[in-house]
């Protein structure tokens, strides 16, 4: 049963963390999230009502009743249904609104942005299966969202989602280790943003610089058996009528009991998958193999491998969002109340981000 206790009254305090030039009633009536102004009459009272919906964890007759205590109006639950339906474009643009307001700041290396991309899978009542997909992009320096954005599970997951800003360096894990994806990132950017990713040993087709086949596979065999960052310069191929993307590999071997450790896992998930154990992915579970764009010169390699391992901070936030906020939890069934209930959350996530920065400015 959900968790039914009103939250407490600390409305103005939320709102007080909205941009300062966002007309909530004016984006209502924009968006025609509002026409008539009958029993829900602002764009903050409809706002309110999507939140105590949504994050707040009530049902619809638990948020109507609620609505009523406070003053909101007498609203029955399809009304209340049927408005924040029509809200979904309105919610939206305050996650756009939100995110827009925030700066990115520098870390590690001066000058450049780290943030890290990653996505999370949601499933309606009943379904076994992805049918909303929250993709995220993670400020390091800042410690938050830089960009959140919402689709069905049709929404593919890219490093070039959301906003590309020079100087920025784009952190992903293994999903994101495709060539044509990372030569998108690239081209849309003018090359002004770099990428680091973990990669398989078959992630991509990779050829040496002066265009032989390359195995990264006999690469690993031959390395040296120390825990010393290695380097090979490769290009990977794209397509037929596009240039290939240079890569710089970072390699590093993994201490034995972590190598020991990824080796055991195997056996059980090609069980799980159905799939025969291939020798090479034994081979490669013994190694920490980065994809980057990144120059060696200015970039060294034990500084890339640094960088990487910040990305654990945007999983964390994923499970803050699952945990905490419950966005997995959806209860609608319908892809327009779907739709508004998680953009509510997304809406709360982005202000308690803002709520953390005053935590680590006042921390000593």
């Amino acid at each position: 049963m959900q968790n039914a206790s009103a939250p407490s009254d600390l409305f103005e305090h939320v709102l007080g963390r909205l941009p300062p030039g966002l007309d909530l009633d004016a984006l209502a009536t924009e968006t025609m999230a509002i026409e008539r102004r009958r029993e829900i009459s602002s764009g903050s009272d409809l706002l309110r009502l999507a939140l105590a919906r949504g994050p707040g964890r009530m049902s619809l007759s638990q948020t109507v009743a609620w609505a009523g205590l406070i003053g909101l109006g007498a609203l029955s639950s399809p009304g209340l249904k049927a408005r924040l339906e029509k809200a979904t474009a309105f919610l939206d643009r305050i996650v756009t609104s939100l995110l827009a307001a925030k700066d990115n700041i520098p870390v590690h290396w001066p000058g450049r942005f780290l943030s890290a991309a990653d996505g999370s899978s949601i499933s309606q009542i009943g379904s076994h299966g992805t049918d909303w997909r929250v993709h995220g992009v993670f400020d390091l320096g800042r410690g938050g969202f830089s960009h959140l954005a919402l689709t069905d599970r049709y929404g593919a997951e890219s490093m070039a989602r959301g906003p590309l800003i020079a100087g920025e360096i784009r952190i992903g894990d293994r999903n994101y280790a495709r060539a044509g994806m990372l030569q998108e990132l690239c081209q849309r950017c003018d090359r002004t943003v770099d990428f680091i990713v973990r990669t398989s040993w078959r992630a991509f087709s990779l050829t040496t610089p002066s265009g032989a086949a390359f195995d990264l596979i006999d690469c690993l065999a031959a390395l040296p058996d120390d825990t010393v960052p290695h380097e090979v310069y490769v290009l990977a191929k794209t397509g037929r009528l596009t240039p290939p993307l240079p890569l710089r590999l970072v390699i590093q071997r993994k201490p034995p009991e972590a190598a020991e450790a990824a080796r055991r896992k195997l056996p059980r998930q090609a069980q799980r998958k159905q799939k025969k154990l291939d020798p090479r992915t034994v081979v490669a579970a013994g190694f920490i193999i980065l994809a980057t764009s990144l120059s060696g010169a200015q970039y060294p390699a034990d500084e890339v491998l640094t960088a990487y391992r910040l990305r654990w901070q945007i999983e964390l936030a994923f499970k803050r969002l699952k945990s905490l906020l419950h966005i997995d939890q959806l209860p609608t069934r319908t892809e327009r109340a779907s739709r508004s209930w998680l953009l509510s959350h997304l809406i709360l996530a982005l202000l308690c981000d803002d709520a953390t920065q005053d935590l680590l400015a006042s921390s000593p």
